[in-house]
């Protein structure tokens, strides 16, 4: 049964608490085989007037937005079309991978691609994970079903879809997408 003891400087939210809990949780689990209920994390915060470093008084940084929150609001603006409120979660450095396709760094580069493919469509998300890696970016994993209208109007749905994201300082820098879009596009035109 591992504790864990978190040293904060003080003025992070209880949301942000709750999230860095289930995070230090998770990450154990990685390593020591034990229940997510037998790991205890305890977080203690220390007044901003008693937490020195470099001989110095510090501030705590502001926490970084939850990653697959950013995912889930970055995919439903793609649907919806509002390409300028999606730019805001992108990196400057932001590619994208379809299947089949080289990279696209621009979202109206995708919209002008998509429109041959699809009239519409939509993703229903039954899933997300987030984890970090060594170089210290975020990976989210985002998985569900597709659906929506083929350009011909005919509609379609339940297909699968898994999308890849990295982000960096909470923000989009690559976005890999794999379905079955294709192949179920070739058996519905046969």
């Amino acid at each position: 049964m591992p504790v864990i003891e978190v040293h904060l400087i003080e003025g992070y939210t209880p949301e942000a608490h709750r999230r860095l809990g289930e995070a230090i949780t998770d990450a154990t689990r990685l390593v020591v085989p034990a229940p997510a209920e037998a790991i205890t994390v305890m977080i203690q915060e220390l007044d901003q007037t008693r937490y020195f470093r470099g001989r110095g008084l510090r501030n705590p940084a502001p926490a970084l937005p939850d990653p697959c929150a950013v995912v889930v609001q970055f995919l439903s603006c793609l649907q919806e079309r509002n390409l300028e409120a999606a730019k805001v979660l992108l990196d400057n450095r932001f590619q994208m991978s379809f299947p089949g396709m080289q990279p696209m760094h621009c979202l109206e580069d995708l919209v002008e691609w998509a429109s041959t493919r699809y009239r519409t469509i939509a993703k229903h998300i039954e899933r997300t994970e987030a984890f970090g890696d060594a170089e210290g970016k975020t990976i989210v994993y985002c998985s569900g079903m597709l659906s929506g209208e083929w350009p011909d109007g005919r509609p379609f749905n339940n297909i699968r879809f898994v999308d890849r994201f990295e982000l960096v300082a909470g923000l989009i820098t690559r976005q890999e997408v794999w379905n079955d879009l294709a192949e179920v596009r070739a058996q519905a035109h046969a």
